[in-house]
């Protein structure tokens, strides 16, 4: 099974599992859940077209529908796809999914006003060329592309291991993906085990603006942030309004990184 495959049939293993994880319930009595962070750089979408790669489950993607952007969500996972339509049906929001790797995206998809992917999205990337042709492809001119997502730099640490804070894996992309055959607790629910072992790609943070700058985008804004969206180390402690550090650590070492970019 080639990686992309296997890693498919771990999205659509803990889809559900997100299902339940997610603050569904939140979404579902009308609250957005985009941070305050991704508001003050992309924000206003209201009245926009707005394409959403990597949307998973869609509850990023119908929060931006309630925060009034016109929405298309595109996802590999088709249990993943099948969850947010039926999300954006009880929703009742006009949000269209397509099932798609944003690698190989479908003709037709015409061309939109932003272009939005976050929050864990840049490991499962074999190819960051294509990736970045994809989002100028689909941008219309004068658009806007924003990324929220892990730092390159937080991935290189034992991510296994409470006690410890060591380098475990490389800052610069590799040929081959990263393959464990650990046992890791999902990132949303620590009570569940994944079945389905993945593989990642490691790109670094010049990869990443190069291959925007490659595609013809013009780069607006690159910030760093001492905090996550997700408990990606086993030591890391949550924050009262919601983000990740490492205590002892605070603006020592960056998490997350957020880049804007225009056609």
């Amino acid at each position: 099974m080639k990686p992309e495959d296997t890693n498919r049939a771990h999205w659509d293993e803990i889809a559900p599992v997100h299902l339940k994880a997610y603050r569904v319930d939140r979404l579902l009595a009308g609250v957005s859940l985009i941070d305050e962070i991704q508001k003050g750089e992309l924000y206003p979408v209201a009245g926009k077209r707005l394409l959403h790669l990597q949307c998973h489950i869609g509850t990023d993607t119908l929060s931006l529908a309630l925060d009034g952007a016109q929405v298309t969500g595109v996802d590999f996972s088709p249990q993943s796809i099948r969850i947010a339509r039926e999300l954006a049906q009880r929703m009742n929001i006009p949000a269209e999914f397509v099932l798609a790797n944003v690698l190989e995206l479908p003709e037709g998809l015409g061309e939109y006003d932003l272009v939005y992917t976050s929050q864990g999205v840049l490991c499962w990337i074999s190819d960051i060329r294509r990736w970045a042709e994809a989002i100028a492809c689909h941008l219309k001119p004068g658009g806007t592309f924003y990324i929220f997502e892990t730092h390159p730099t937080l991935m290189m640490f034992d991510d296994n291991q409470a006690s410890s804070f060591h380098v475990r894996y490389p800052y610069f992309h590799t040929a081959e993906p990263i393959h464990d055959e650990e046992d890791y607790p999902d990132y949303a629910d620590s009570t569940y085990i994944p079945q389905t072992r993945t593989y990642e790609w490691q790109w670094s943070l010049a990869d990443v603006v190069n291959a925007l700058i490659g595609s013809g985008l013009t780069i607006e804004l690159l910030n760093e942030h001492d905090k996550c969206f997700y408990k990606a180390l086993p030591g890391m402690k949550r924050t009262p309004d919601g983000w990740w550090i490492l205590e002892g650590f605070e603006g020592m070492i960056p998490m997350a990184f957020s880049l804007r970019a225009r056609k």
